[in-house]
């Protein structure tokens, strides 16, 4: 746990932050309960509707299918008040404040829109960039130092989402691994790591769910009566994590001669236009 103070980072103390906190520092992920009203609920589902049917994807990714494009729509808060509402929500910051500092900030947000597509294999485990923090094979990060959580990924469900569904599943504890989900099996659904097996975050229309950006997750294959998923998707980051609302190509700090002389992929990069990856793209 972290509280920023004159501007550096210290320690906060466990009983100074909701339960959840330690959860999710802990295990890697946590459910948060009702934190969103019907009424709100209602509201965000008919802002992010309008805009899957009024706005086109942003097709930021230039080698996914056009028909797997049309589930995402980027940097909702820019295009709905209804969803910069929702980040801000006070339950929700406090139990990642803690973890994050006060001044974290919102590093992405997606709408997430994905039809039914009964007994899909659907993801691959993955995590959220990183890890931040890299560990050689065989180790594992010390019981008695909390990890340190540099982003968290959020789920605001708009619709219910049980096991048919393909929810998120999470192995808790593997944010402690320091490495990427054993490339050999990617979709193990057996896959574990130091005891721990795969847990599902499944959840109704106004619940939460968190994770941490290192901990090994994917959505789980759907079943024979999937219904589809629909979220609004927040990434909170610490301070020092840039936003990737907007690709570096969209928002940047270059002028366009420094950009004309950025001739290379390795020179493009070292002034900041990266690629897009993890969060925005």
């Amino acid at each position: 746990m972290i509280t920023r103070k004159s501007g550096y980072l210290q320690v906060k103390q466990h009983d100074q932050a909701p339960p959840e906190s330690l959860i999710l520092e802990q295990s890697g992920a946590c459910k948060l309960e009702r934190v969103y009203t019907r009424e709100e609920v209602q509201a965000l589902k008919k802002e992010i509707t309008d805009i899957y049917e009024n706005q086109v994807p942003d097709g930021r990714n230039p080698h996914r299918p056009n028909d797997i494009d049309e589930h995402f729509r980027y940097e909702m808060l820019n295009r709905s008040q209804a969803c910069q509402e929702a980040i801000g929500n006070e339950r929700l910051l406090a139990v990642i404040e803690p973890l994050l500092g006060e001044d974290c900030h919102v590093i992405a947000n997606t709408a997430w829109r994905n039809p039914a597509n009964p007994n899909d294999p659907s993801q691959a485990w993955h995590i959220d960039a990183g890890p931040h923090i890299p560990l050689p094979e065989g180790m594992i990060w010390p019981a008695g130092i909390p990890h340190p959580i540099f982003a968290i990924g959020c789920h605001i469900l708009l619709q219910s989402c049980g096991l048919e569904d393909g929810p998120t599943g999470i192995i808790a504890g593997s944010h402690l691994s320091g490495r990427s989900p054993p490339s050999d099996r990617l979709f193990d659904p057996e896959l574990s790591f130091n005891g721990e097996a795969v847990s599902p975050l499944t959840g109704d229309p106004g619940d939460v769910l968190l994770f941490v950006s290192d901990v090994w997750h994917r959505r789980l294959p759907t079943g024979s009566h999937d219904q589809g998923r629909f979220f609004l998707q927040v990434h909170y980051g610490r301070r020092d994590i840039q936003q990737r609302l907007q690709t570096t190509e969209q928002t940047n700090q270059l002028s366009q001669a420094a950009i004309q002389r950025a001739t290379s992929r390795k020179r493009k990069t070292l002034i900041g236009l990266h690629r897009p990856g993890f969060y925005d793209g």
